[in-house]
């Protein structure tokens, strides 16, 4: 795992360094004219250098067409609450505080921070867009309704438990880097190479319920086992056991195959409560958790 890791971070440390080089040459260009107009010019404001170094990971910008692909991604509207974790210059959360979307960015880097809260009053969305000097693993973002990221795998990883226990139908989506097992919901690339060069894939994840266990049911007894937003199991009528298959969570939503009928319908603690389809069409179908 070690080996993986540090093999990613050499690769993102080498396209970095290309990135870096291109867009310092243009800077550099910017530097060079103003010398030779030969005014005085103030201290320049502070400006984040792509690759440099931060507490876990190097600083480089999600490209803006694939922050907007993300947002689509998690269908963010003004009822939600998006919370960037490692929010670098701002963009995403910006980006979102001009969709009329409460948005919070969490930062380690203090200068980035500022940066990000000037940039927000620039773009007239302070009231929206709000940032805080901080280390997500410390951070309470629970009540968040989206989640962005773009951190590495590693990284991923240790989050995903948190992630796992926040509530169900909170999107997480992240820029390249995956949550190891806990498989995409959603994968989208920006194929567009003068919109984004490096770092153009997003993955969406939505957090499933809980809903491993036994269950009571008018059909008979279901056991279900899960992994992520998996879903495996039998049916337990009239002496057999039927096999449960294509089941699957999105957010608090069940859907499963068993015995020629299908069933959906929404977890709610110790119940589920939706619908199931037979020979005999459409019927109300409700579980409850057993003790």
């Amino acid at each position: 795992m070690g080996t993986r890791h540090t093999m990613l971070r050499t690769i993102l440390g080498a396209l970095v360094a290309s990135m870096a080089l291109s867009w310092g040459h243009a800077a550099w260009s910017q530097v060079n004219a103003g010398a030779n107009a030969g005014a005085a010019a103030p201290a320049p404001a502070y400006q984040p250098t792509v690759g440099q170094a931060g507490k876990d990971v190097v600083w480089v910008p999600t490209a803006q067409q694939l922050v907007d692909r993300m947002l689509d991604m998690a269908k963010a509207t003004p009822a939600d609450y998006v919370i960037d974790l490692g929010s670098g210059d701002g963009r995403t959360v910006i980006t979102a505080a001009q969709r009329g979307i409460r948005a919070l960015g969490i930062e380690y880097d203090p200068n980035l921070v500022q940066l990000s809260k000037e940039n927000a009053a620039k773009a007239g969305v302070a009231d929206k867009a709000t940032f805080t000097k901080a280390d997500i693993f410390e951070s309470d973002f629970s009540s968040a309704t989206v989640i962005t990221l773009f951190l590495l795998p590693d990284l991923n990883l240790r989050l995903r438990p948190i992630l796992l226990g926040m509530k169900p139908g909170t999107r997480v989506v992240s820029n390249t880097f995956t949550m190891g097992e806990w498989e995409a919901d959603e994968r989208a690339t920006v194929d567009n190479p003068e919109a984004c060069k490096y770092w153009c894939t997003a993955y969406l994840w939505v957090v499933p319920a809980k809903a491993e266990g036994r269950w009571n049911s008018p059909a008979g007894r279901i056991e279900l086992k899960q992994t992520f937003q998996k879903v495996e199991g039998s049916l337990q009528a009239e002496g057999r056991a039927i096999v449960i298959a294509d089941g699957r969570l999105r957010g608090d939503q069940i859907s499963f195959r068993a015995g020629g009928a299908s069933y959906s319908g929404r977890v709610a603690g110790d119940r589920i409560e939706g619908t199931v389809t037979g020979d005999g069409g459409p019927r109300p179908w409700v579980a409850t958790k057993a003790q």
